[in-house]
């Protein structure tokens, strides 16, 4: 918990800011990520903060709900759900039985990726904090199977060996680093 909670909170400070600079103009944009607009996008940060409030709860998977343009919001009360020692506790049931710990890192992985895909649909400046994004990339090399047989991820597009850190994430999980709108 200790190391992981500065890095969720500037991940999710980084995406709540590229979120409230987000101009209504822009929500028909097109995403990186393929299934998303820019307004769709947003949509399901709002739904991932709540659902993962939820679980730092021991609670349930939630039901994503339409737009409500409150994500810096329900992204602060999922920080302070997961600021909580019992939080980090245990398996999550409505994931499976997954640890508390590989949930809070799919989190941090959706708050990185889901950063620059704003970033890019929205021509807004993003740089990723390079800590999470090598922890994102660690984590995400031990799970990208399990995240492509349940849809998360896209198939793998190919990047250097030598590329960056974060284009390495982004080309593992289906993100091709050079998307422009």
């Amino acid at each position: 918990m200790e190391d992981m909670m500065p890095l969720m909170a500037r991940a999710t400070d980084r995406t709540a800011g590229l979120v409230t600079g987000v101009r209504p103009e822009q929500f028909d944009s097109p995403t990186p990520c393929a299934e998303f607009d820019v307004k769709a996008l947003v949509s399901h940060l709002e739904w991932v903060a709540e659902m993962f409030e939820s679980l730092a709860r021991g609670g349930e998977r939630t039901e994503q709900g339409p737009y409500a343009g409150d994500f810096p919001e329900r992204a602060g009360r999922m920080l302070d759900a997961w600021s909580r020692p019992e939080a980090w506790e245990g398996t999550c049931d409505a994931l499976g039985g997954l640890p508390m710990t590989v949930v809070a890192h799919l989190w941090l992985v959706d708050m990185v990726v889901h950063g620059w895909d704003l970033a890019r649909a929205t021509d807004q400046a993003y740089e990723p904090d390079a800590e999470a994004v090598s922890r994102g990339l660690r984590f995400t090399e031990e799970t990208v199977e399990m995240g492509r047989r349940q849809g998360a991820f896209g198939p793998p597009v190919a990047v250097p060996d030598d590329a960056p850190p974060f284009d390495r994430l982004l080309g593992l999980i289906g993100r091709d680093p050079a998307w422009k709108p």
